[in-house]
């Protein structure tokens, strides 16, 4: 995973309460082993019309929300059936920050094992997010180092985030990385177990 210390980029929003796993991926894209591959389903039944076509509706086909960065929803996101395919489909679409002012559990979870930054703010900092974005460009700075978050009309606020997934995200590892730089004292312990059998 790639981590990051400073994220600049495009926010943009789909403002909307409890936007489930089921709408981020579908069902029927769940049957690829691979983390990647997942962007081109992401949210394919509001980006795709019944014949297929791109739906100009939808605030990700707008041609002013392209190559966004940091997405800002609305309360609840990522609620529904615990699929760990919903921030990958994020992350291969391009997202690498969701902001919200709530996340369904497991979701949140699953976002921070696999390197994505989902920040809680209160509803009127989300609010003040969404209207914001509506109007592009607009770029956001999230600090993850320094836990701050603002724009460039004055806005800043700061955002919680745990030590332990803090460290994780800033050096771009994941639990496999954190146990492979134990491999020495392993390979110690397992030979111990050698000499007692």
């Amino acid at each position: 995973m790639s981590g990051f210390k400073v994220l600049e980029g495009k926010a943009v929003a789909i403002d909307r309460a409890n936007i489930d796993t089921d709408q981020i991926i579908p069902k029927q894209f769940l049957k690829r082993i691979e983390k990647t591959g997942f962007g081109q389903f992401l949210f394919y039944d509001w980006r795709f019309m019944k014949n297929g076509e791109p739906n100009p509706d939808f605030e990700l086909n707008q041609v002013q929300n392209q190559k966004a960065s940091i997405l800002i929803a609305n309360e609840n996101f990522g609620c529904g059936s615990s699929r760990e395919h919903a921030p990958w489909a994020l992350l291969d679409y391009g997202f690498k920050v969701v902001i919200a002012p709530s996340f369904a559990d497991i979701f949140h979870q699953n976002c921070l094992k696999n390197g994505m930054l989902p920040i809680k703010l209160q509803t009127e900092e989300v609010n003040y997010l969404l209207a914001k974005a509506k109007d592009q460009p607009y770029q956001l700075k999230v600090d993850l180092e320094n836990e701050t978050i603002a724009d460039n009309n004055g806005f800043s606020t700061t955002f919680p985030i745990n030590s332990y997934w803090k460290k994780m995200l800033l050096n771009g590892w994941d639990e496999i990385e954190i146990t492979l730089q134990l491999e020495e004292k392993i390979s110690e312990f397992e030979k111990l177990g050698d000499v007692v059998s």
